[in-house]
């Protein structure tokens, strides 16, 4: 039995049947040729950074720790970068910053690892990974052969992919190539980077001072999991009809809304969850953070159950308030 404490930015202790760390496709397809995964439940585990454990796990657990990273090819204009799915995220983000190499800047400062990355679809500051996605390499678990996955195929949406639904438990990501542009055209309109920006007297800002924008508001709001157990937003921001945000922001002035596929909006769950009460809430061992409404917190020697039971009095409370389902971002083991 492995505790997996170490292994889960919540900081949640659940033990785990079977621990294995892999370190080479040739390893993890020699697992499945021993029949060892296929035999008993499994879970492929990143960064442990969008995980809650609510019980011990009964199977085995698949750590990735393939590491690498290089340049696949290039030309005049873009490159095309390819990570192993172990690397940490924010280690990827601050590699191409110093290289000048834009695309992913937007999106530094986000925990877990680079083959967690596309399984969500991570994004931030008007930016998703599918934005500069070009392919994955992932081990098909049934039959230990690599398979490749380029954009269209990975089916990404708002937090979505293939790998959370009809993929789900069936490959390990084994590496990502990102296409990223060498003269890169900044996105700073969304959320404070303009303003943070213009604060610092940027008026010809550069990738790294975009990155820095994002890393100092993201650390002034978000919690660092190494000092408070969280696993960063915990819920989705909710897709909505437009006609629904109308009759909303009607008795609601201050709700913001931001364009999404279709003519829905997306709203943000933090405010919904600050009006219905919620922020800075402590109950014991955990709470909601004081300063993003979006993030729950362990303080130490909080649960998965304490935390997930806590997730749902904040989703009955908002529905009941404004009439809308916030739907957790986090993986609910």
């Amino acid at each position: 039995m492995t505790n997996l404490l170490p292994y889960n930015t919540f900081g949640i202790s659940a033990l785990a049947s079977q621990f294995v760390e892999v370190n080479s496709v040739l390893q993890l397809q020699n697992l499945i040729q021993e029949k060892a995964i296929l035999e008993e439940p499994f879970l492929i585990l990143g960064g442990g950074s969008n995980i809650l454990f609510i019980k011990n796990y009964e199977g085995l657990v698949l750590k990735n720790n393939l590491k690498g990273i290089e340049v696949s090819r290039e030309n005049e204009n873009y490159v095309w970068l390819k990570a192993a799915g172990g690397e940490v995220w924010h280690e990827l983000v601050m590699f191409c910053v110093n290289k000048n190499w834009g695309g992913i800047e937007n999106l530094s400062l986000i925990p877990g690892t680079v083959g967690a990355a596309p399984m969500q679809n991570i994004g931030a500051y008007g930016v998703e990974i599918k934005d500069t996605f070009e392919e994955l390499e992932a081990i098909n678990i049934q039959t230990g052969e690599l398979e490749k996955f380029n954009n269209e195929q990975c089916k990404f949406g708002y937090r979505e992919s293939i790998f959370k639904h009809e993929a789900k438990g069936r490959y390990f990501i084994t590496s990502v190539t990102f296409k990223l542009n060498k003269k890169p055209d900044l996105n700073t309109s969304y959320g404070d980077i303009e303003t943070l920006l213009k604060e610092w007297h940027i008026a010809k800002p550069t990738i790294a001072d975009v990155s820095k924008a994002v890393i100092a508001i993201r650390q002034s709001k978000l919690p660092d999991p190494v000092l408070l157990g969280n696993a960063g937003s915990f819920f989705k921001n909710p897709v909505i009809e437009f006609s629904v945000f109308e009759k909303l922001q009607k008795n609601n002035p201050t709700l913001k809304s931001f364009p999404a596929a279709d003519g829905k909006v997306k709203i943000p769950a933090a405010w919904l969850i600050e009006q219905a009460g919620w922020k800075g809430k402590r109950f014991e061992n955990i709470g909601v953070h004081e300063k993003q409404a979006l993030v729950l917190v362990n303080y130490g020697g909080g649960t998965g159950k304490e935390l997930i039971d806590l997730a749902y009095k904040i989703i009955d409370s908002v529905k009941a308030k404004f009439g809308v389902a916030l739907t957790p971002e986090v993986n609910i083991i």
